[in-house]
């Protein structure tokens, strides 16, 4: 992979940021590969959503991709009831074990890729797409050069694009996954007989308050 490549595939698709939030979106319709069907995905988000062309890739066994890139990162449940919506309105008829969405680890998927002998994942050009129908892949390696120039031409999604979209969409956030219960500041009440003891417990404790933590120092120097 050269630089020039290395550069569009981090302008476009970096990885998640630390919150969680993403950048990047990965639709696959596969087992059997079915451009019609992408196909009419990739047209309705420019004609209707008034959004940029995503990313067209094969992916090297049996299936066709939309890649999406978003110019600010969004929340992955946010990217997520993007992708479900997007499945609601242009691939309702498609077995949902043929669907895949994909915002993180990307870079296991990420085209131009090796997957098989004589069969690598690449992105391709909207007018190209259509002939790998009955074999979604290159035998050879693709071109580095070839595919910088082809992610070279896609845009990112702007902030208010997006927004617009998902209101078109009637997108919903799909809601976060339930954490484990808030660890309380204060300190338990003590079960414990021995008044030195206690404080020295609260002292010790990282899930309790700073400040009370201080204080039980403090008073297990005043004794």
């Amino acid at each position: 992979m050269t630089n020039r490549l290395q550069d569009e595939v981090l302008r476009l698709f970096p990885p998640p940021l630390p919150d969680g939030s993403v950048r990047a979106l990965c639709i696959e319709l596969a087992g059997p590969a079915d451009w019609s069907s992408l196909g009419a995905l990739w047209r309705g988000v420019q004609a209707e959503l008034d959004l940029p062309a995503p990313g067209i890739a094969i992916n090297g066994r049996h299936g066709y991709q939309l890649w999406f890139s978003t110019a600010v990162p969004v929340a992955a449940t946010e990217a997520e009831s993007f992708a479900a919506a997007l499945r609601r309105r242009w691939l309702a008829q498609a077995a949902p074990q043929r669907v895949r969405v994909l915002t993180a680890n990307l870079e296991v998927i990420l085209p131009p890729q090796q997957v098989a002998v004589e069969q690598w994942a690449a992105f391709v050009a909207p007018d190209l797409a259509p002939v790998f129908e009955d074999t979604p892949w290159l035998d050879v390696e693709p071109g580095a050069e070839g595919q910088a120039d082809l992610l070279a031409r896609q845009q990112t999604i702007l902030l208010d694009a997006w927004q617009e979209a998902m209101r078109r969409l009637g997108a919903v956030p799909v809601p976060a996954q339930p954490g484990p219960p808030a660890v309380t500041t204060a300190p338990l009440v003590s079960q414990e007989s021995d008044p030195h003891a206690f404080l020295l417990r609260v002292m010790n404790d990282p899930h309790v308050d700073m400040s009370l933590r201080i204080e039980a120092a403090k008073a297990l120097l005043s004794n």
